[in-house]
């Protein structure tokens, strides 16, 4: 997870001819926002998820291993292709199969929040 969004879309946009496309997957910034990514609870239900715009680095444990991620809203995503001269292709905000679903304890929960967002982007100039 890079701290600066902007300076990797900079030297992506370098690497490219016109029309070459940059795709790229990352957390999506409901999930990766501070505190942490169960969302907060009350009477048995996750009520909400914590501070969407409060952009920086946590540390979480994915996988069993403490790593630091950089948070960043969806804003800092689109404004830093566009920026950069990028035209925005696709977004995509997956959900869970059905098997996923019926096999994955807590997996529906997934259907209350996306867990990644994946962007494609085509170099215009």
């Amino acid at each position: 997870n890079l701290e600066s969004f902007d300076k990797l879309c900079e030297k992506v946009y370098r690497c490219l001819r016109p029309g070459g496309t940059f795709v790229f997957s990352v957390g999506h910034p409901v999930f990766t926002a501070q505190g942490h990514e169960d969302g907060i609870a009350g009477q048995g239900n996750r009520l909400h998820w914590p501070e969407l715009f409060q952009s920086g680095a946590a540390r979480f444990e994915f996988l069993g291993e403490q790593v630091v991620k950089y948070h960043k809203t969806l804003t800092t995503y689109v404004n830093g292709l566009i920026r950069q001269g990028f035209g925005i292709t696709g977004l995509v905000e997956p959900e869970p199969g059905e098997k996923l679903l019926r096999t994955v304890a807590g997996m529906n929960d997934e259907l209350r929040r996306p867990m990644m967002l994946i962007v494609s982007a085509v170099k215009e100039r």
